[in-house]
């Protein structure tokens, strides 16, 4: 091989090479592109679950260069802990409980989070007070010396209930309270064991569908005027009304309250992310509503009820139609 030739061949490599280096520099530019965002949700038997996953789907249609994923966790609290440590991006929590997290209260006494940011309510969860027609009981002003399941300790459901029957009045000096979760509550309910049980789920649930499929059962009302104080102090409370007929046997429509489902986001999430998010979800309700009966309820006139904590600059800007 002579010179010239050597000096062509060794030209040519130097090209191939110099094109790979622009190549590998474009992927690398494509990979910085990518968003990677983690959504933290519930139990796969719950409603977060099914809503998280298809928030995830909404997000890689809709946002150029997204990839979002949902995961299975141990719901609000957990989810709360996990935004905090950046191990997610995105979450389903209780409203409520996004409160006291923000606040540092209830179980996040002494630790308060920072950094949280409200994108969307989503959907309700009402806190219903379970009784049977044949405890005569009518109203929660009559719990006095009555027997209480109140949820499991510590939880939200418990902090619910402690705050509603203050509403009223009514501490643990004035019941004989007892720390059950809801199906604990529900079979003692049946078994006669306690008078009322709480809970606090979207309706229809299936644990009270299944105490009205064997026993006439009633849902006490939260008055409005109490409902209207405890909004005053508690603002993730809302309004709600359970239409009559949710439950077998039972044709009075309920008011009450509820907490919501909401969606949060950490600090990873900056006001362009929140605005692309907000914009996705809303477009396309549609798809949470096929996933799961809940996501009718999500809608856009009622995606800052209960907002209990500050909203993502993006999120906000979307819903002030800029």
């Amino acid at each position: 091989m002579n010179i010239s030739t050597v000096k062509k061949v060794f030209a040519a490599g130097a090209a191939l090479v110099f094109s790979a280096a622009l190549l590998t520099g474009c992927g690398g530019d494509n990979a910085a592109a990518k968003k990677f965002l983690n959504i933290g949700t519930g139990g796969t038997a719950g409603t977060y679950y099914p809503i998280g996953g298809a928030i995830a789907e909404v997000l890689n249609k809709d946002i150029q260069g997204m990839n979002a994923s949902a995961q299975s966790t141990g719901a609000s609290v957990a989810n709360i802990n996990m935004l905090a440590d950046g191990s997610i991006d995105l979450a389903t929590v209780q409203n409520d409980i996004t409160y006291y997290a923000v606040n540092g209260t209830e179980m996040f006494k002494d630790k308060k989070v920072e950094g949280l940011q409200g994108i969307a309510s989503l959907y309700p969860e009402t806190c219903q007070f379970v009784t049977l027609q044949s405890s005569g009981i009518k109203s929660l002003a009559e719990l006095k010396g009555k027997r209480v399941a109140v949820g499991a300790a510590g939880s939200g459901v418990e902090a619910n209930a402690r705050q509603i029957l203050a509403a009223y009045g009514i501490t643990y000096d004035d019941i004989d309270e007892q720390f059950l979760s809801f199906a604990e509550g529900a079979s003692a309910l049946k078994d006669g064991n306690v008078d009322v049980a709480i809970l606090t789920a979207g309706y229809p649930t299936a644990s009270v569908q299944d105490i009205a499929s064997q026993n006439p059962l009633r849902l006490l009302p939260v008055d409005d005027a109490v409902a209207d104080g405890l909004i005053a102090k508690y603002p993730f409370y809302t309004k709600t009304v359970i239409p009559a007929g949710t439950y077998a046997g039972f044709n009075e429509a309920v008011p009450g309250v509820s907490v919501m489902a909401m969606l949060v986001a950490g600090k990873t999430v900056d006001e362009s992310m929140g605005y692309d998010i907000t914009k996705a979800i809303f477009s396309n309700l549609d798809r949470l509503q096929a996933a799961h009966a809940v996501g009718k309820q999500i809608m856009k006139d009622t995606a800052k009820n209960g907002m209990s904590l500050p909203m993502n600059a993006g999120a906000e800007k979307f819903f002030a139609g800029k």
